[in-house]
């Protein structure tokens, strides 16, 4: 677990930061709707001088999730204090988190889906009741002692909200769900990160990276520095259509935001299962990887861009796979399946 203070004077030089994250709600470009619900709560609570309540943050990775706690903490002026849903393997892990939490402060659960059940159970004490029953010894001498906590917040993030108990999601009075970004903002968050890295990119330069970083920042922000090397050693330092190309080419990121996992993919699903339907645990077989990333990484943007659908039987490729890939689409797979994303 890491805990830090967050002074909301302490401007400093976020030159310095390699992280480059925003430190507040107006510096975050993009997700204007859960940036909004945010700032009403915020100021809210602050008014009262009261903990702001429980928030649960979804989506697809690299969207901001965790830079979103942070900036939460920032503004409501109290530390943050960061852990995993992995590492609350039990219920005296979440104890000693919990028992040293400061008034208003911010309790950050990244993968909160994947907290173990019977923390958890604890859990939910802790954020309905503040307060958390530890049970001491074991047999006869067994007892209970009932820790009183100060009102804190929670902030759960988590890529797949269904894996959440319901009693869980019921305990986040405020729900938010981060959506992927469109060009325009990621060519914002380029331009904005190349001038506090201290380096020259031209619009059309952060035009290219932004389409090829399949709509999350966290893309946008690794090609980025690695456009910034390309320039640097190849180029004048500049980082422009061309230069930005040329890196990515090197990266195997093709026009498309696709890389090369994405397109083996799609040329197992096309050339070894004949377009599918194919089950994920064939397809993890195949090229290597694992379930859970192939659904929660790859397929999200493969779908949504409509290279992918999901059926009953599996997956399988729409025409735009095909044709992306220089194949031809068999007969009877026409354009009207694309939207069918079952």
């Amino acid at each position: 677990m890491e805990t830090r203070f967050v002074d909301p004077e302490d401007q400093g030089d976020e030159g310095l930061d390699p992280s480059l994250r925003p430190r507040r709600l107006d510096e975050m470009l993009g997700q204007d709707k859960v940036k909004e619900q945010l700032r009403i709560a915020i100021t809210a609570a602050r008014e009262r001088g009261e903990a702001l309540d429980h928030v649960l943050l979804s989506g697809p990775p690299g969207l901001g999730k965790t830079t979103l706690a942070r900036v939460i903490a920032n503004e409501m002026g109290v530390a943050v204090h960061d852990t995993s849903g992995p590492l609350l393997d039990r219920p005296v892990d979440l104890a000693g988190i919990v028992t040293a939490l400061g008034a208003r402060d911010v309790l950050f659960i990244d993968e909160v889906h994947r907290v173990n059940r019977e923390v958890e159970e604890y859990l939910y004490s802790a954020m309905e009741d503040y307060r958390i029953d530890i049970l001491i010894d074991s047999g006869p001498t067994a007892r209970s002692v009932t820790l009183d906590l100060e009102r804190f917040t929670l902030v759960g993030a988590t890529t797949r909200q269904g894996l959440l108990t319901a009693p869980m999601r019921a305990r986040f009075l405020i729900t938010a769900n981060l959506d992927y970004y469109t060009v325009e903002e990621l060519v914002q968050i380029v331009l904005r990160d190349a001038r506090l890295l201290g380096f020259t990119v031209l619009p059309e330069g952060a035009g290219e990276i932004a389409r090829r970083a399949r709509g999350t920042a966290r893309l946008a922000k690794r090609w980025l520095r690695r456009c910034r090397d390309y320039a640097q050693v190849e180029g004048d330092g500049a980082v422009d259509r061309d230069t930005a190309a040329a890196a990515l080419e090197i990266l195997k990121v093709d026009e498309l935001g696709l890389d090369e996992v994405d397109r083996r993919l799609l040329e197992v699903i096309i050339d070894r299962f004949g377009g599918g339907p194919v089950g994920v645990n064939n397809l993890a077989a195949a090229i290597g990887e694992e379930e859970g990333t192939i659904t929660e990484v790859y397929e999200p943007y493969l779908i949504q861009q409509g290279f992918l659908k999901r059926t009953p039987r599996g997956r399988q490729a729409m025409p735009r796979s095909w044709t992306h890939l220089g194949r031809t689409p068999p007969q009877g797979l026409g354009p009207g399946d694309q939207m069918d994303l079952l």
